[in-house]
């Protein structure tokens, strides 16, 4: 047995040494570890806003101080103490409709933005798999879809319907998916012909096998990113509608007929900024994030980062 004060060994103390200083040298906050294009500020900016507007749509029945329906204030008494962002034309609290309207816009512009993907992305993927005859009629369909301005054709289409909520949804995924379909295409025209298509093919795979099974893995993340870029544009188009009078109908709590509303009455200048700034702020994080999420997988850049960090 070795006495217990006995002088160790100078190499196992200098190795030692050396793999305490490598394991210092590793450790890094939680915040550090994630990947670079997700510490970068602008992307830390996008997922606090987007956060904060989570818990404000989770806890919303919680926050607000009134009923967003009622009545029951002084018209177009500025903000103060007992009324932060101030009351409308009708007296209804507008922290209260700003945050019910939270509750309203976002899980609709991610309901349409997932319409407009999966309509989108399987169109694209039909026309650019199968090539030819199939491929020239459906993007021509698309095709006469972006010959319109996406706000005049969404006007024209929630117009025919009449103004309500679910229309304007309607209106807005019909302007939207052309978009997933052009690139969910072009995706898959860069890889219908690659080895691992043509194995699956030889092995008797289905189209639909193979669609869904070797191709859309490939191709999901690019169009995770166009779908997280159209969720700032699907909460404008919608609020476009709702401020056209197309979309939601009073006195549904919708920030873009909130904004409206406070058009109409302009000097009273809190009616219309704060569902505003709701507005700028989320179509803001989603196009932060949208971009953070295209670094982080893109190849390219991924390799950079890595080299980067070594």
């Amino acid at each position: 047995m070795s006495e217990p004060n006995a002088p160790q060994d100078p190499t196992t103390a200098a190795a030692d040494a050396v793999a305490d200083l490598d394991r210092a040298r590793r450790w890094r906050p939680p915040l550090l570890r994630l990947p670079r294009a997700w510490r970068r500020p602008l992307a830390v900016v996008g997922l606090s806003i987007v956060a904060f507007w989570l818990l404000v749509l989770i806890f919303g029945p919680l926050l607000v101080p009134f009923d967003p329906l009622a009545q029951d204030f002084p018209r177009f008494q500025a903000p103060s103490a007992e009324h932060w962002f101030g009351t409308d034309g009708v007296g209804r609290d507008v922290l209260s409709r700003v945050v019910a309207g939270a509750r309203i816009s976002l899980p609709v512009a991610l309901l349409l933005v997932g319409l407009s993907l999966v309509i989108g992305s399987t169109v694209g993927a039909i026309a650019g798999y199968f090539g030819g005859v199939v491929d020239g009629i459906l993007m021509r369909i698309v095709d006469l879809f972006f010959s319109f301005p996406a706000i005049v054709l969404a006007m024209a289409v929630s117009a025919a319907l009449g103004p309500s909520l679910l229309n304007a949804v309607l209106a807005v995924v019909v302007v939207s998916w052309p978009a997933y379909a052009r690139v969910t295409r072009s995706l898959v025209l860069g890889l219908r012909d690659a080895n691992y298509i043509a194995a699956s093919r030889l092995l008797g795979a289905s189209a639909a096998r193979t669609l869904v099974r070797d191709i859309a893995p490939n191709v999901a993340g690019p169009i995770l990113v166009v779908a997280t870029l159209e969720l700032g544009n699907a909460i404008l188009l919608l609020s476009g509608l709702s401020f056209l009078g197309l979309g939601a109908v009073p006195p549904t709590p919708e920030w873009g007929a909130m904004v409206a509303e406070g058009s109409r009455a302009f000097y009273n200048w809190w009616v219309a900024l704060f569902p505003g700034i709701a507005i700028f702020s989320v179509v803001l994080a989603f196009n932060f994030i949208g971009d953070a999420l295209r670094d982080a997988l893109d190849p390219r850049t991924s390799r950079a980062v890595s080299n980067a960090e070594v």
